[in-house]
């Protein structure tokens, strides 16, 4: 994958200014989404995890088997279906995923001190901030953990799903650390990505793809953190 250096000097047809203001204008939105879905996933997680009928409703019935496995669903259906959506309609999806994720995950105030979830959020956002400045700003092309990470991550799936059936401490131990190493990584990679993929594509400045972009960036960023801070809590996070 060509980095942003080596396209930036090519120029891609656009001038240097405009192109450096365009990323900028890109990058603000791309976090900007993914703020907003942090903010719904953070506020529906609250108002059901704090709850404690709702959370009787949800994980004390087969409901909780739709709610934990509709998300990681929605991800895929995503992906397949956002060429087709306007960006207006991909936004409207990915705060609805948003949304369905804090349900999803609404139990930690059940499990977790509410002292020790705030730490481990800020922990998380430090962790967060720091690896996708380097992945933004680093001239090493990361192009070549993509194939690794994913390869990771799919392992990583599988073993959280059948430890949901075997739960084994020893492997939920591992699953957590090596989960922590792959978001880590994958927030770098995703953040270059995302960056080149703009630069690469700057030149037809079709607003209907960037918007769209925007999202599909808002989405992986927020996975890796969300992802990121879910293992960090199973480390940090003191239990009720």
């Amino acid at each position: 994958m060509a980095d942003y250096t080596t396209i930036r000097t090519a120029g891609a047809g656009v001038r240097t200014a405009q192109l450096d203001e365009g990323l900028r204008a890109h990058m603000n939105k791309v976090y900007g989404l993914m703020s907003v879905g942090m903010a719904l996933t953070g506020g529906v997680a609250w108002a059901v995890g704090t709850n404690d009928a709702m959370l009787g409703a949800i994980f004390g019935t087969p409901l909780k088997w739709v709610v934990m496995f509709a998300p990681l669903i929605m991800v895929f259906a995503f992906s397949a279906m956002i060429n087709k959506l306007s960006a207006a309609a991909a936004q409207l999806f990915f705060y609805t995923f948003a949304a369905l994720m804090g349900l999803s995950i609404s139990f930690i105030f059940a499990v977790y001190t509410g002292v020790s979830i705030a730490q481990t959020f800020f922990a998380t956002a430090i962790a967060f901030a720091s690896l996708s400045l380097y992945g933004y700003t680093t001239k090493r092309d990361l192009s070549g953990m993509g194939t690794f990470l994913m390869m990771g991550l799919i392992g990583l799936i599988v073993a959280s799903v059948v430890n949901i059936f075997m739960g084994s401490s020893a492997l939920q131990f591992a699953i957590s650390v090596i989960g922590i190493l792959i978001f880590a990584g994958l927030t770098a990679y995703d953040t270059q990505s995302i960056k080149n993929e703009y630069v690469q594509h700057a030149a037809s400045m079709d607003e209907e793809w960037l918007g769209k972009s925007a999202i599909m960036g808002a989405l992986r960023l927020y996975l890796d953190f969300i992802n990121m801070f879910m293992f960090l809590l199973s480390f940090m996070g003191n239990r009720e």
